[in-house]
């Protein structure tokens, strides 16, 4: 049985090879993202997303919005998006941030199939993939999984007008797994699944039934030929088809969620209402789809667009993981290629740590202007996942690093819920402690997104201790950045500065408060730190512990402000190599030392005689109204910012990464937006004219 797994995994890999080295060389008319390259290349997993839902689907914003929540859950679980399209007479595979929106707004946009493609590429025009241009693009690409809301089929009276969807043929030809909903109900379900039987598709339910379902019905009165239980078993099965080198695709039906049954029986009497009603109306062809839907939105009142929603929110977990688990299995395979070739490996070790403080976060935002203390006021209360050290693995993560995270949770079903939402983060330096909690944390905010309180329990931290942080010294003494919180103990600090001493690191600190700001400070480890990122209050905080005058009140005025900055920042730079000071509404002074107009922001090598500077970056503007969650925007901006460090990006770059993420972050209710990737922060996709110019400041 083993040597049979070996012999099967050789043939898949070999397969899967061949079919993305026939496509390396790029044209004009074929496009990979890079971060999709890089995933496909590392046999990392990948889902390709089709786009004609946004082009053709719903209704402006929610195209765009859904599509950009389908590509978080995607990456939360672990895989790399790659949704595709058309802009200007190119396929796309994996689109940027702009380019989504591009698709979502514009009103010429083509519905693509893969009759269209000749035509729409030659002409060079835009427009969204429907199921079969997709699969075409993402087989090209090398993509093995696909995931959409339904597939085409046969349309009811097929028989007489030959009405049959060309996803079906597609299936027939593309060696793909579509992971969809099933097939919409308006549909002939009967004849879909007869004509897949022929096409030498594959059909399997996801779950423990066979029962095929119909998008808004988990039962559509037929069953499909086989059913896998989960993702593990999903894999196995695209594993086998691949390796077998079928021309043939795979269908796996996933059931609407059980939460969204009841809405979907509303929904699906509403669908056959419409039907209905398109036959009276003559409506046939390409235009009955249409037709259906709008009737069936108004029909339930905006229901049927949120349980579409769901429903494709769903399928991407599902998709998601299952192309998780296809890539563990290719893994292994190949681990147990070498050893029968008798190669051994040491592992690979994460290139960053960060050490600190994972959260359960309860943000809760008052509906009126001012908060009456001792009274109940009206507001929304939302749970997310935080912790400063969690946030900068989080951030680090969806910006293409792969920190190793060192915390700690309690055994509990919080730490449960952690663990689930950070499938996507390297957990496994979190200790799971018996007896203790995880910690927890409630912001109370404004409506105008000023914090008025923040309430928290967190005692674990103090168990993030140097003996157990001790564990992984040679990860720390081999990382090329060590990020630490200001949550965990002291000594725990003094532990990882030392080895940073021994081993000449370069350690980011980020403290949380004025107290905690102190830590490094109470002794000399401070000189071996090479990064912080305090604000002003804490900025004063460490100059107070080292003895300096510093005033009692800070100043208001900008101008005062990025004065006191500048002088508390100076006696720093004696031994840190870098200063990040966050300064709210007034934006960031970034001070270190002077290259060629800049500051210089890369790990240095040796101490020596330097020429100081610092640099003033307004804050990018967010309305009071947009601001959803104060509490992770700093945290955004360092991850962002360490992320275009050691990515080797210029420090105009950098900073530029930090203000994008940051400013994302205060829109999202999550600390760090889950929409947040390298795309997203690109300065470039930004118009130069939203750029102000940073204000050039000498310390020396």
């Amino acid at each position: 049985m083993k040597l049979l797994k070996t012999v099967t995994g050789l043939v898949l890999r070999r397969r899967i090879t061949t079919y993305q080295s026939r496509w390396v060389k790029p044209d004009g008319l074929f496009k990979v993202h890079p971060l999709v390259s890089q995933a496909l290349a590392e046999n990392k997993p990948v889902v390709a997303l089709e786009s004609t839902i946004i082009t053709h689907g719903m209704p402006y914003p929610h195209n765009l919005s859904t599509a950009k929540e389908v590509e978080a859950i995607v990456r939360n679980e672990g895989a790399t998006p790659a949704t595709v399209g058309v802009i200007e007479g190119q396929v796309r595979v994996g689109l940027t941030s702009e380019e989504l929106d591009h698709l979502a707004q514009s009103r010429t946009s083509v519905k693509v199939s893969r009759r269209d493609l000749p035509y729409v590429l030659s002409k060079r025009l835009s427009g969204g993939t429907t199921v079969s241009a997709t699969m075409i693009a993402a087989h090209r690409a090398g993509i093995p999984v696909f995931v959409t809301g339904g597939i085409g089929g046969v349309h009811r009276d097929g028989e007489d007008t030959l009405d049959i969807s060309a996803d079906l043929t597609e299936l027939g030809r593309t060696p793909i797994a579509v992971v969809s909903a099933g097939v919409k109900s308006i549909l002939d379900i009967g004849r879909t699944l007869e004509f897949l039987e022929t096409q030498g598709v594959c059909v399997a339910t996801y779950g423990t039934s066979k029962n095929f379902p119909a998008f808004f019905s988990p039962q559509s009165g037929f069953s499909s030929p086989f059913h896998v239980r989960d993702p593990e078993e999903a894999a196995q099965l695209i594993a086998g088809a691949l390796s077998l080198g079928l021309s043939s695709g795979l269908l796996l039906a996933v059931p609407i969620p059980e939460e969204q049954a009841a809405a979907g029986r509303q929904i699906q009497e509403a669908v056959e209402a419409a039907v209905t009603e398109a036959r009276t109306k003559g409506v046939t062809g390409k235009d009955v789809t249409p037709f259906v839907l709008q009737m069936v939105n108004d029909l339930t009142k905006g229901a049927s667009l949120r349980a579409n929603i769901a429903l494709i929110q769903n399928n991407a977990r599902v998709g998601s993981r299952i192309a998780c688990a296809l890539s563990t299995q290719l893994g292994e395979g190949r681990l147990e290629e070498r050893h029968q070739r008798g190669e051994h490996s040491a592992g690979s070790e994460s290139n960053v740590v960060v050490i600190g403080g994972i959260n359960v976060d309860f943000i809760a935002k008052g509906k009126t202007e001012t908060l009456r203390f001792g009274e109940t006021n009206p507001g929304s209360l939302f749970q997310t996942f935080g912790g400063v050290g969690r946030n900068l693995a989080d951030s680090l993560s969806r910006l293409g690093l792969r920190p190793l995270l060192i915390s700690a949770t309690g055994a509990d079903p919080s730490s449960d819920a952690v663990f689930k939402r950070c499938k996507h983060m390297d957990m496994s330096g979190v200790a799971r402690l018996q007896q203790q909690s995880t910690a927890t944390y409630c912001s109370i905010i404004a409506e105008s997104g000023e914090m008025i309180l923040g309430l928290g329990d967190m005692d674990i931290h103090q168990q993030i201790t140097e003996e157990y942080v001790s564990q992984f010294e040679q990860q720390l003494s081999s990382a090329s950045l060590v990020c630490l919180d200001g949550n965990i103990p002291v000594s725990t600090i003094n532990y990882v500065c030392s080895i940073a001493a021994k081993h000449n690191l370069n350690v980011w600190f980020e403290p949380t408060d004025s107290d905690k700001a102190r830590k490094p400070f109470l002794s000399d480890a401070w000189k071996a730190l090479s990064y912080t990122s305090p604000n002003l209050a804490e900025l004063r905080a460490m100059n107070e512990t080292l003895g300096f005058q510093t005033p009692e009140v800070l100043p208001s005025s900008p101008d005062e402000v990025l004065a006191l900055a500048v002088v508390l920042a100076r006696p720093l730079l004696e031994h840190i190599h870098c200063l990040i000071v966050t300064l709210g509404a007034n934006g960031l002074l970034v001070c270190g030392e002077h290259d060629g107009g800049s500051v210089n922001l890369h790990p240095r090598n040796q101490k020596r005689p330097r020429k100081l500077c610092a640099l003033h970056y307004p804050a990018l503007t967010v309305l009071p109204e947009e601001t959803a969650n104060v509490s992770g925007a700093g945290d955004s901006l360092a991850g962002a910012l360490i992320a275009g460090v050691l990515q080797q990006r210029d420090a105009d770059s950098c900073v530029r990464m930090g203000l994008l993420a940051a400013r994302q972050s205060l829109v999202s209710p999550h600390p760090i937006a889950l929409t947040l990737n390298l795309d997203s922060v690109d300065p470039s996709n930004v118009h130069p004219q939203q750029w102000a110019k940073p204000r050039f400041m000498w310390m020396d």
